[in-house]
């Protein structure tokens, strides 16, 4: 299985406009920060794991050439703004999407023109699959859903075979916690030292990965606040970094 990190931003992400703090001003191109999204590539397909508004940027970037499916955790704007440009993507009967029911629907709301009787020719398509308890599965990838929460909001996160992606949150139950055992890598929310009302401090995720026991983690959805990326990551844990752009790994 290989990961690729589209974007390891946070909703505004990095640099963040009108701000002059040593963060945004860094050239390192690991403190470039898109909104936050992965691509799986696993068993014959590929996946990709939220499509925020950065997508299109991203996908060229990349030089993505092919989707089999799109896993949405929720349905903030940062997470769901670029499906439009999934356009090209969308062929056949549509680009199957696997979230929540709130969240399809929330989409269905937002893309009408996708959802109508007769959809303009051109219009991205798409093939709604609802995520409840159980597990789900693309091809032959099985999803387990990881429910995490995102202050009030429930947010999507799963495991595949050993790997864990959990972003947007701030709360997880014990139940939940005890689907992450054994894991060879987790892909986990950390915006900024200090706490926050709805996604993890540093801190907290750290306090996380020493509970699972990850053989490797991977921090995303950083804001400006976590800091200069190389500054951070020589503090960390061993087998804790720092995700970035563009980063590709395999697990």
């Amino acid at each position: 299985m290989k990961i690729r990190f589209l974007g390891s931003g946070t909703s505004t992400g990095n640099p963040q406009l009108l701000c002059s703090c040593p963060v945004c001003r860094s050239t390192d191109p690991k403190d470039t920060r898109f909104r936050a999204s992965i691509l799986i590539e696993s068993e014959g397909k590929t996946i990709l794991v939220d499509c925020g508004p950065d997508f299109r940027q991203q996908a060229l970037r990349a030089n993505i050439q092919q989707l089999d499916a799109v896993v949405l955790t929720h349905e903030h704007y940062d997470h769901v703004g670029g499906l439009d440009d999934l356009r090209p993507f969308c062929s056949g009967e549509g680009m199957p999407l696997y979230a929540y029911d709130r969240v399809l629907k929330r989409v269905q709301e937002a893309l009408p023109y996708s959802f109508s009787e007769n959809p303009y020719p051109g219009v991205p398509l798409f093939q709604l699959n609802t995520v409840g308890q159980g597990a789900f599965w693309i091809g032959s990838n099985q999803f387990t859903p990881i429910e995490v929460i995102h202050y009030r909001l429930p947010v999507l996160g799963f495991r595949l075979k050993n790997m864990a992606y959990l972003t947007d949150f701030n709360h997880i139950a014990t139940d939940q916690l005890a689907r992450l055992h054994g894991l060879d890598v987790l892909i986990i929310d950390a915006l900024r030292i200090r706490p926050h009302l709805s996604h993890n401090s540093l801190q907290q995720a750290l306090d996380i990965v020493n509970w699972i026991q990850p053989k490797q983690t991977w921090l995303i959805h950083m804001s400006h606040d976590m800091g200069l990326h190389a500054e951070v990551e020589a503090r960390l844990p061993s087998g804790v970094f720092l995700s970035w752009d563009t980063l590709c790994i395999e697990c």
